[in-house]
């Protein structure tokens, strides 16, 4: 059952790359001629890029590099955080350059939607030309209806997803299988010296030619991003007993049709269907599509929540989309951006053959870099020697720098967009991240220790009033400047203070039995920690109700939660530039409040606002 519903969510897109890849190799922006040694030196390429990078790097070693179970590029930089004092700046470097990766996953997000479910379309054109016309408009159509269904959830049609998954990899191995009959001798393809020849003899042009091949792997970062949800034999059974086959007898039938008819190269694909099959085979590719589509676009959902958790990203919305499965999550702000980057991108280029030429570059980035880290992960997690560790990154290096050096000439066709979607969102991240650490240095600095405040309140005990407060802060070892506002305006304090942490650490989950800890520190004030895994969502009446059973009894109706709530003003002398203190003083403001994302009732809170000059 874990590999059935794995096929919907961790090959959807891999599993659609079909649809275009073979025809963007001989009829995209660098299409070369397709004769018979052409034909075979591709497919070659073709083959042994699916098993040095899908089998050999992804599948082999970097499953093995998981934080906790989880994997992806967030989870991957919880393994290289800065840990030792004198390497903190490669340690840093290593997290930006991670950083990034993780950010160019966002352009991908918008990319793929757009190419799956056109190329999908462009199907109707095989059947009649009538149809041309409609191709855009109707590939629109069907994008916007699934962002728009993103607020209802997944858990109905994810159901599906398998199913129509594992439907369409039997067709297309149906569909390769019948023309891989027809023309055997497209199985000398098999040999690897058939793709050095093609690179030998068309030099430039070949090596260009590299960038369309790039495209059946795309699609191989959810293999690793998705381990959590699925585990690592599910993904490796799959793609072995199931994916690869069925993908082999796709590219090679196809290949095998192109061999027989140099004219089919214009869409390989649909023309191997059958005349009374091709309407139904473009309803089918359609839902494909979507589910691939869908896949990404949940995975751009989780990655925004881990950032936040992490710190990188402010506050936003998440809307939980099902009641058992946690990772079943909606952001508006997300969900919409992607919305309109999507069809804006269908608009602009028109034809899935025009996205191909932007497609890549961001994947290649990502790929090249999950390959750095993974050297790093090996060399100081698992203590592989020098060789060892740098044998197989060696030679995943080189074939992503061919893979990218081939891609880089897209830049020009349209790839620059992506790379311009992961650069800002990087901006925004590390501007966030810099500058909530700057905040936090200048509280310490001026922060009062609970030590000298119980000291103070000894010597000058202020009016104590009924009831329980509880104070909000992200260090537990300072007073919190909302509890100083309060005495200092107010003049009273309530009778219980709480003080109340909550700490993201850096793997996935942390055990509900070893989520929270209480404290009390003296003249009715307590200390509540409670630690949260980077995939989980913090609940103030969950830490509340954890408290109570260490002896700390608190209800949220009868409890006042008192936040602060700060105003950046940019022009300070805080650290950060002006541009840069303006952008994080916009982010704040739009930043989901705390009481929503720590899922505090609002009729109980009371913010206390501050100015700060950055």
């Amino acid at each position: 059952m874990l590999c059935l519903a794995a096929l919907g969510v961790v090959y959807g897109d891999i599993g659609t790359s079909p649809l275009y890849a073979i025809r963007e190799c001989f009829y995209g922006e660098y299409g070369i001629e397709p004769s018979r040694a052409n034909v075979l030196g591709v497919l070659s390429l073709v083959f042994w890029s699916l098993l040095l990078v899908v089998s050999g790097k992804y599948l082999t070693f970097i499953l093995r590099a998981d934080n906790n179970g989880e994997g992806g590029v967030i989870a991957l930089l919880a393994l290289v955080r800065p840990e030792r004092r004198t390497r903190n700046r490669q340690r840093l470097a290593l997290v930006a350059v991670g950083l990034f990766g993780a950010s160019l996953l966002y352009g991908d997000g918008m990319i793929t939607p757009a190419i799956s479910v056109m190329s999908a379309v462009e199907g109707l054109e095989v059947a009649t030309p009538v149809f041309a016309p409609y191709v855009v408009p109707i590939t629109v159509a069907i994008l916007a209806a699934l962002f728009l269904i993103q607020r209802r959830g997944t858990a109905r049609i994810g159901a599906l997803f398998g199913p129509v998954t594992l439907v369409w990899l039997l067709v297309i191995a149906a569909l390769g299988l019948r023309g891989l009959v027809q023309e055997p001798g497209v199985l000398a393809a098999l040999h690897p010296a058939r793709g050095l020849e093609f690179l030998l003899r068309n030099g430039g042009h070949g090596y260009l030619v590299l960038g369309a091949v790039f495209l059946v792997v795309t699609g191989t970062e959810a293999l690793y991003a998705d381990m959590g949800h699925f585990g690592r034999r599910p993904i490796r059974l799959t793609w072995y007993v199931l994916v690869l086959p069925c993908l082999l007898l796709s590219y090679f039938g196809q290949a095998a049709l192109v061999l027989r008819d140099p004219g089919a190269a214009h869409n390989p694909f649909f023309r191997l269907v059958p005349q009374w099959a091709l309407y139904p085979l473009v309803g089918l590719a359609t839902a494909a599509t979507i589910i691939a589509s869908q896949a990404v676009i949940s995975g751009a959902f989780s990655l925004t929540r881990q950032a936040i958790q992490l710190g990188y990203c402010p506050r936003l919305q998440i809307i939980h989309t099902s009641e058992t499965e946690p990772g079943q999550i909606f952001v508006p702000a997300v969900n919409w951006t992607l919305m309109l980057a999507t069809v804006a991108l269908v608009l602009g280029f028109r034809s899935s053959s025009r996205l191909a030429a932007a497609y890549g570059v961001a994947v290649t980035t990502t790929m090249l870099i999950a390959t750095v880290l993974f050297y790093v992960v090996a060399r100081e997690r698992w203590q592989w020697t020098r060789l060892a560790a740098a044998a197989p990154a060696t030679l995943f290096l080189l074939v992503d720098l061919s893979f990218f050096g081939a891609n880089v000439v897209k830049i020009a066709h349209g790839a620059w967009f992506p790379l311009v979607i992961g650069l800002a969102v990087f901006t925004l991240l590390m501007t966030w991240k810099r500058g909530r650490e700057l905040l936090a240095q200048r509280f310490r600095a001026k922060g009062l220790s609970f030590e000298r405040f119980l000291e103070k309140l000894e010597e000058d005990a202020p009016v104590r009033v009924s009831g329980r407060a509880v104070f909000m802060t992200g260090n537990p070892g300072l007073v919190p400047p909302a509890l100083l506002h309060n005495l200092k305006h107010n003049k009273v304090l309530h009778e219980e203070v709480v003080v109340l942490t909550v700490v993201t650490e850096e793997i996935p989950y942390v055990a509900s039995g070893e989520r929270v800890e209480v404290e009390s520190l003296g003249n009715g004030f307590h200390r509540i920690s409670a630690r949260y895994g980077f995939m989980q969502d913090p609940s103030v009446p969950h830490i509340l109700a954890a408290a109570k059973s260490k002896g700390l009894e608190l209800t949220v109706a009868e409890t006042s939660f008192f936040l602060g709530r700060e105003r950046f003003l940019a022009g300070g002398k805080g650290g950060l530039p002006l541009w840069r203190a303006r952008l994080f003083a916009f982010m704040s403001r739009n930043a989901a409040g705390a009481t929503t994302f720590f899922r505090i009732p609002p009729d109980r809170v009371v913010e206390i606002g501050e100015q700060i000059p950055l």
